[in-house]
This record gives structure tokens, sequence and C-alpha cells, in this order.
């Protein structure tokens, strides 16, 4: 039996986190380098990747890209290999939410929040698979939404990717789990990002959605670690398909 340590260990794995640069990705980032994976962080923003490099103790390496440009994929892919190898571990943090109402929605801002929410975790996930089945071995983890399951105002577009995201993952874990490719997706509540900005913005807001939650308060960064580790490690080995709500029970209520 592995010990308690060894089956959250991460350690020699080469992870790829997208939307690094600030906000969940860029914690999820610095969580796996930080328990030991060789990560390369990929985001557009090359300033706030490279500060993100520097304060991050570990093997790390960044690429700053557009991942919503599909010509570019596989320049992209060539990019995401080069400083450690094809990765075993992908993390796609990388999101838009236009906050654009049913009444308003236009055609860019739908076309911009399906090529980055749905799209490119599918079409990169593809891209790297055939080395993850080469070795037998790896974790793919989306990131769906209270908006998976609820709608909120102001949210169609973005709640549409995220429902899709919930049945990708769902579809992913069936198409590849056999090859020992495990895909999982986390489901954030509320947390202090710059999607969430207009949220934290008013505290009255903050605090409704603070009580919503079975704990009483919404999330902090670091809540998010434990479960990335437990879905990016051995000790998920026998967990696929799966939406891990990560939300302190707000879909509870």
């Amino acid at each position: 039996m592995n010990s308690a340590s060894s089956i959250f260990d991460v350690a020699g794995r080469v992870a790829c986190v997208t939307g690094a640069s600030s906000g969940l990705g860029r914690r999820a980032a610095t969580a796996l380098a930080q328990a030991g994976a060789s990560v390369v962080g990929v985001a557009r923003r090359a300033a706030d990747l490279e500060d993100w490099q520097n304060e991050t103790t570990g093997s790390t390496a960044c690429v700053s890209a557009d991942l919503s440009d599909r010509a570019g994929l596989p320049d992209i892919v060539d990019q995401i290999t080069a400083p450690f190898g094809s990765p075993n571990i992908l993390v796609h943090a990388a999101g838009i939410n236009t906050r654009e109402a049913a009444d308003k929605v236009t055609l860019e801002g739908w076309d911009i929040t399906l090529a980055l929410n749905l799209s490119v975790p599918f079409f990169l996930s593809q891209a790297l698979v055939p080395a993850m089945k080469e070795k037998g071995w790896g974790r793919i983890v989306n990131f769906a939404s209270l908006q998976t399951t609820r709608a909120f105002p102001g949210g169609i577009a973005y709640g549409a990717t995220k429902g899709g995201v919930g049945q990708m993952t769902r579809a992913m874990a069936e198409a590849w789990s056999s090859s020992g490719i495990n895909t999982n997706a986390i489901g954030p509540g509320f947390f202090p990002t710059e999607l969430t900005a207009a949220v934290f913005g008013d505290d009255e807001r903050a605090a409704r959605n603070a009580a919503q939650t079975c704990i009483g308060r919404n999330g902090r960064l670091e809540d998010i670690d434990g479960p990335l580790l437990f879905l990016c490690s051995p000790a998920s080995d026998y967990v696929t398909g799966q939406i891990l709500m990560v939300d302190g029970g707000f879909t509870a209520k």
C-alpha cells in the first residue's frame, strides 16, 4: 500500500497550466511547481507570466500565446513541449466571461467565449493525449463552474460553455481513461480573481454569496491546492469523468 504522501506525489511529472498568468490558473501552476512538478505556464500576457515565474520556486517555464488562435495551435504545442518534454498533467484554467445579458449577446462575445472556454480545452488535450498514451499515464483537469448547473444573470454564453465543459469532461473520460488518462473537472465557487472582480468589488454581493455557502465564506486561492493535487496525482487513479465542486457547499444549498 502506498503511503498517504506518495499517492499525492507529482514530483517528476510535467504539467501544463493554461491561464497561468492570474487567478486560479496562476495558483494551480504555483501549487504544482511547489509540489515538485515541472510546470509550463501558458497565457497571453507575457509580463504577468514572467512575474509568476519569478515568484515561484521550482522548475517552471512560460509560453506566451493566444490559445484561441486555432491556426497557431501546432506551434503552441511545440512551445509547450520544448522545455521539459510533453506534459502528462494538463490543467485548463484559461477562461473568459463577457457578462453580456441574453438580449445583448454579440457574435464576437459568443464566439470568443466558446473558443476559449470550450474549444481550447478539447483541441489542446487532443494534441497532447498521444504522448500521454505512450507513457500510459495522464491527468486532464478542466475548469467547470457554478454555472455548469446553474443560470446566473449575464452568463448565458459563459454558462453554455461551462455546461459544455461538464459533458466534455465525461466524454474525455470515456474516450481516454482506458489508456491511463483520467479526466476530471474542478468547479470553483466564488474566488477572488479577475473574472470575479465585479462580484468582490461589491461588498454586499460578496457577503450574500458567502452566506449561500454551507461553510459561510467565499473561497481563498489556497483552497484549490488540495483538490487540484488530488486530481493530478495517483490519489485519483480510480476517479474519472467527475466534477469536484470546490465551492464551500454553495451548490449543496
